[in-house]
């Protein structure tokens, strides 16, 4: 009795194709060592940004500084659901706040977050990554 034959293995891909550990194009592969808590942390900011009023509140910070009032009016939200938005921004460390009075100013925590939310926002922006499920998979 004849086994089956197996189908013939690939051939190997050519050498310009190839990866290489020392290779430039592979050199920015250091994220994936970050330590554990590092991922944690960042799955938390993650998931504080990821909600669409929270990013516009983001945005407005972005800007300037705000004061609760001016935010809520700015919104068109209550002052109590903007409150518990920039609590659970300032929880993750995505905002600072400081008191003058009896107003309280809040800003984006520093330079880190404001690019993170620049780029989140670009990236949305591009025409190519409007719609993922209409390109058509690469050969």
């Amino acid at each position: 009795m004849k086994k089956p034959s197996l189908p013939p293995k690939p051939s190997p891909a050519p050498e310009a194709h190839r990866c290489a550990p020392g290779d430039p194009e592979h050199t920015r592969r250091a994220l994936s060592t970050a330590s554990e808590a590092a991922f944690e942390r960042a799955a938390g900011i993650f998931r504080a940004a990821g909600d669409v009023a929270r990013l516009r509140l983001l945005a407005h910070l972005s800007e300037a500084e705000w004061c609760v009032s001016e935010l809520a009016e700015a919104l068109g939200e209550g002052l109590s659901t903007v409150s518990q938005r920039l609590r659970l921004l300032r929880a993750e460390g995505l905002v600072k706040r400081r008191r003058e009075g009896r107003h309280i100013f809040y800003t984006l925590t520093d330079e880190h977050v404001a690019g993170l939310l620049r780029n989140a926002l670009e990236h949305a922006s591009e025409a190519s990554h409007a719609h993922p499920d209409e390109e058509e998979d690469e050969p």
